[in-house]
């Protein structure tokens, strides 16, 4: 009752005068819809009903109410400029009828998971790289400039839109770090700093929704697409990550080499190991694979190091234990973060239970080995197609156990027909090649 009070007085203290509730489908797409103000405090104690069979792997027409529940700790307000009024965005947790969780809510499952370790004493915490392009219209990937990394381009459209992101992200209480331009033309990155995995999901969608908001604006348009142009690298979210006990970074060892503790490298050996298994929820496109290739700085090869920029985990540099960390580079921005990370710390707690060891790291550029040399190294391959990383999915039961039967049985159901609209259609590429060769 108390955070729900604490909530009212934080909308009428800062004069809301627009409530959007919103909540993220299966493919991490946000929804939403406008509530009077005079409704929230209803909708805080009892939940909106709203048509649950509209919205993509939610429920089945005969069975169509959900009640979509606003979160007091999930309130994000933004200025007037940009739609027009002080709007608050508050993300809800979707419920059944009788008030119990919905299984396929992917905030629900998320936050069930960070339940779930917190009684071992766990917390997870996850500091995004966002990568994404502008470009100047929503219908074609027109590119905007051919600037590079760190370029800095003053009075140029998309500078000024991140710029203003950044600063609209900051005056709704999202701590951003650091942004700038990123290697391929066209393209930007905003860093955030590390939250709890709950809280980091929340504003990696509502910051999403800001920066194409401010990309229209400016009269551009911002894309989450994984590869939107070939022969340039694609977008990657890489996630720096660390797991906390009573205050204290369980990644850390001042006397490892890597300054890695046991824990670390246990949980970092479940990551390698059942990477294949998740990385249909971290890439879930037909166009994430076209990113995931040798040549565009995306991690291809399962390994890990610490300079190593083709490694699929990087353990950067850190000068005190708060720092310790590992970041995972495969995932994109077109991934859903709530099942991400809901993946990924299972995936990387499995480790810790099996007491698994990773191997060597390689420090070597694993792109310009030959076959040979990694097999010898025993360097295995994410999958290289939508349909690989279904059939992993599949091999083993780790992305069941963290998103449950329902979400992993609608999720594969959901890829596997898109996979098979990809398969069946006729592309630019096939008139191309063959349309005046046969």
């Amino acid at each position: 009752m108390e955070r729900i009070e604490n909530a009212l007085s934080l909308l009428k203290e800062e004069k809301v005068e627009v409530i959007t509730l919103i909540f993220t489908d299966i493919l991490g797409r946000l929804k939403g819809f406008n509530l009077s103000v005079a409704e929230i405090e209803r909708a805080f104690n009892e939940g909106i009903v709203f048509d649950g069979s509209s919205v993509e792997g939610f429920v089945r027409i005969e069975e169509s109410d959900l009640i979509a529940k606003p979160d007091p700790n999930g309130i994000f307000i933004a200025p007037k400029d940009i739609s027009g009024f002080k709007t608050a965005y508050i993300v809800c947790d979707i419920l059944k009828p009788n008030g119990e969780p919905f299984e396929r809510d992917p905030r629900g499952i998320l936050k069930r998971k960070m339940q779930d370790i917190a009684k071992e004493g766990y917390s997870y915490f996850v500091g995004p790289e966002l990568e994404y392009f502008y470009f100047g219209s929503n219908e074609r990937p027109e590119i905007l400039d051919s600037a590079g990394y760190f370029d800095t381009l003053p009075s140029y459209k998309p500078t000024l839109a991140r710029e203003e992101t950044v600063k609209v992200l900051k005056d709704m209480g999202i701590d951003v770090e650091a942004s700038h331009h990123e290697v391929a033309y066209s393209q930007h990155e905003i860093d955030f700093r590390y939250s709890e995995a709950l809280r980091m999901a929340d504003i990696l969608q509502v910051s999403k929704m800001i920066i194409k908001e401010i990309a229209r604006k400016y009269g551009i348009y911002a894309s989450f697409m994984p590869k939107p142009i070939f022969g340039i690298n694609g977008s990657g979210l890489h996630l720096h990550m660390s797991v906390w006990k009573d205050g204290r970074n369980l990644f850390y060892d001042e006397k490892d080499n890597y300054q890695l503790s046991p824990f670390a490298k246990s949980f970092l050996a479940g990551i390698l190991k059942y990477i294949k298994n998740i990385t249909l929820v971290l890439n879930q496109w037909v166009n994430s694979y076209k990113r995931l290739v040798v040549g565009y700085e995306a991690p291809v090869y399962i390994s890990w190091g610490r300079a190593n920029r083709s490694a699929l985990v990087r353990v950067p540099a850190f000068k005190k234990p708060s720092s310790a960390r590992m970041e995972l580079r495969s995932p994109d921005p077109g991934t859903n973060p709530y099942l991400a990370f809901a993946s990924i710390i299972t995936a990387g707690l499995r480790g810790v239970k099996e007491n698994l060891e990773p191997p060597s790291p390689i420090e070597m550029d694993i792109y310009h080995m030959d076959e040979s040399t990694r097999k010898r190294m025993n360097i295995d391959s994410l999958p290289s197609s939508l349909r690989e990383a279904v059939d992993f999915a599949l091999e083993n039961d780790i992305l069941k156990e963290a998103l449950g039967e329902s979400m992993f049985n609608k999720l594969i159901e959901n890829k596997l027909v898109e996979w098979d609209r990809f398969r069946i259609k006729v592309t630019d590429y096939e008139i191309e090649t063959y349309y005046k060769m046969l």
